[in-house]
């Protein structure tokens, strides 16, 4: 392993700043009302059992296993979800009712409840509250109007920002990375070929899915925006003997990639890049981005996609891999930060199948001309991670990330397994393809 792999300056202190606790200790009558509201919403519960216990109290919400929802035949319906949820601090009420997800998730960062299955204890609260999310995705369509007119005011994040956000996760440490990644270093969903398949041959198969896509040759100049540790490069220039111009912004991916391509042999085949997207130039036959657009502002979806023009030959084509939310939810997620954006991606979002294909319409003359969808291979890459991520606990101790930051990251990888278990989000390949490109995609929609 290298001297920047091993790299062990780990830089938490921002996320932990973030997730810092802002609750008074001790009974009082919002935590009672806060208990009692959520109690209540817990009571509507139809399908799954969630138990909570709370000192010498507990009590089992939901369906007996023979009971189903009205109307609808037991066949029909999920399987079945049953987990338990110890409340160790009176907090954890008012912080859910308070705050949603972050204030979930905030609980079980303070540990003020604990569960042994965290996955299921989201994917029920996912499941069971769907009825609540419509009403304020119906709330959010009425208010719309005037909410996008005032987001559309708020400043953005410039380079500078981007910058320290990016940093705020990435510059962890490669060293810390690296003890639940697979050795691609692909920290992005992977495809699996079979159920039995590695995480590192899932990672290496949706590489060469992107490849084949692409129809990537050793005539080709594929211009990566967003290199991650290299590990699509590198496979791109090792079996397709094309060039490849790749950019980040995080220095610590930055300096491992750099090694990777040396050791790799392709320095004269790959190019790196400390460029922000905004500032890329030049004309390449091929474009890829891997979940890189989570990390651009809504407002910048045309500028985003307009560059990815302004880079493409006119019969070119551009892959994007992308993490969604469905459209109905898109709007109400702007101005709303979730766990995710709160504790672990700092100005990160979401965008939607609707809000991609707008902007291409809006900006470009790109047309999509493939779209494919494969959520249970990310719930796949998420479980395998998160397995790994406890297996090597004391390794991540050592790093002197303590008990309280692996507890936020256990839950985030939790949270997003859940997510795309229930489809709260989805994992999306898009295919643009230049006004000058006339063929037909040769790779086939993933399964699982």
């Amino acid at each position: 392993m290298t001297d920047e792999m091993t790299d062990t300056r780990v830089r938490p202190e921002r996320l932990l700043r973030r997730a810092a606790s802002e609750y008074a200790a001790g009974q009082s009558a919002m935590i009672r009302a806060s208990r009692a509201t959520v109690l209540r919403l817990m009571e509507s519960m139809t399908h799954d059992r969630l138990e909570i216990i709370e000192g010498e109290w507990r009590r089992e919400f939901g369906a007996s296993p023979s009971e189903s929802p009205a109307g609808q035949a037991s066949e029909q319906l999920p399987e079945q979800l049953k987990a338990t949820v110890t409340v160790n601090d009176p907090r954890a009420w008012q912080a859910i009712a308070r705050e949603g997800s972050i204030g979930l998730g905030r609980g079980y960062i303070e540990q003020w409840w604990h569960s042994d299955n965290p996955v299921d204890v989201v994917r029920i609260i996912i499941r069971n509250l769907a009825p609540l999310d419509e009403l304020r995705n119906q709330i959010n369509r009425v208010t719309k109007p005037i909410g996008d007119r005032v987001r559309r005011l708020t400043p953005r994040a410039g380079r500078d920002d981007n910058r320290e956000d990016i940093s705020a996760h990435y510059d962890l440490g490669n060293s810390f990375f690296s003890l639940f990644l697979d050795p691609t270093m692909t920290y992005s969903s992977g495809i699996f070929p079979q159920v039995e398949a590695t995480m590192e041959e899932a990672s290496v198969n949706k590489y060469d899915i992107l490849i084949d896509s692409l129809g990537l040759s050793a005539d080709h100049h594929l211009l990566e925006i967003g290199t991650g540790w290299g590990g699509m490069a590198i496979r791109a220039a090792e079996r397709t003997g094309c060039r490849v111009t790749t950019t980040t912004i995080s220095q610590a991916q930055l300096a491992v990639a750099r090694r990777r391509v040396e050791e790799a042999g392709l320095a004269d085949r790959v190019t790196l890049l400390d460029s922000d997207w905004r500032d890329l130039n030049g004309q390449y036959d091929r474009i890829v981005s891997i979940e890189m657009i989570e990390a651009v502002d809504w407002r910048d979806y045309d500028a985003f996609f307009a560059t990815i023009e302004r880079c493409l030959t006119p019969d070119g084509l551009a892959s994007l891999q992308a993490i969604c939310v469905p459209d109905r939810r898109y709007d109400r997620t702007k101005n709303t930060e979730d766990y995710i954006r709160r504790f672990i991606f700092p100005g990160g979002f979401l965008p939607s199948i609707g809000s991609v294909s707008q902007a291409v319409a809006n900006a470009t003359r790109l047309q999509i001309v493939g779209l494919s969808d494969f959520g249970a291979h990310y719930a796949e890459t998420l479980r395998r991670w998160r397995h790994r991520f406890d297996e090597r606990s004391d390794e991540i101790e050592t790093l002197g990330l303590d008990q309280r930051f692996r507890r936020v990251w256990r839950f985030y990888l939790a949270y997003c397994e859940a997510g795309f278990l229930e489809r709260h989000c989805t994992v999306n390949h898009f295919h643009l393809a230049g006004a000058g490109w006339r063929g037909s995609l040769t790779a086939a929609p993933p399964a699982f």
